[in-house]
């Protein structure tokens, strides 16, 4: 029988993303099993962001038995002073849209005086059970341009070329991103974790 890990998330690109990724075990989001609620992420670092939001999907289920995987991601841009960071999901405020966010983004970019800049993703995954808690991370580098560029992927995909690439995650295919998604990478260390679970 499969494992089953629970996600707390209800993103379908993450949730399609960590299926592709654990294609062994039984991928679902906390929202098939509780009703979706609101997760106040007032940590200021991905780690702590991604075990509140771990504990908080535990709780809510009530069982011993859970396996739930929380994932807390974004982008940093060095000429931004590493913005947007942890507020990578709302860098467009409240209710923000991926696109409203990349937008934001290629935004002040523009009002640094800057077309591209240095950046880099953060992906910290926390795993929580009755028994234990853990954290890994997983990191990708590269650079932001000012033109959207692809549509595959989400979030800022479309304007972030990896290290050694000349396309963007949002033209690149996703057989070539999960080799080099930091979410993939945290994901293997996470992997290596739950075989002990």
């Amino acid at each position: 029988m499969k494992k089953r890990l629970i996600l707390a998330t209800s993103n379908k690109g993450k949730v399609r993303e960590i299926a592709q990724i654990y294609e062994q075990c039984n991928v679902v989001p906390y929202s098939d099993l509780v009703a979706p609620f609101e997760i106040v992420e007032n940590g200021d670092t991905f780690a702590k962001n991604a075990m509140i939001k771990a504990r908080a999907v535990f709780d809510a289920l009530d069982t011993n038995d859970a396996i739930v995987i929380a994932d807390d991601s974004g982008i940093s841009v060095d000429i931004l002073d590493g913005a947007p960071g942890i507020y990578s999901a709302r860098y467009g405020g409240e209710g923000a849209s991926d696109k409203d966010n990349l937008y934001r983004l290629i935004e002040n970019l523009h009002k640094a005086g800057a077309q591209s800049s240095k950046a880099y993703y953060t992906a910290a995954i926390s795993i929580k059970t009755a028994d234990a808690e853990y954290t890994v991370h997983g990191w990708m580098h590269g650079k932001v341009i000012d033109t959207p560029r692809g549509e595959n992927g989400f979030g800022y995909d479309p304007i972030f070329i990896p290290e050694g690439y000349d396309k963007t995650l949002g033209e690149l295919d996703d057989s070539v991103k999960k080799g080099l998604s930091h979410r993939s990478k945290a994901l293997a260390l996470a992997k290596v974790l739950l075989r002990r679970l």
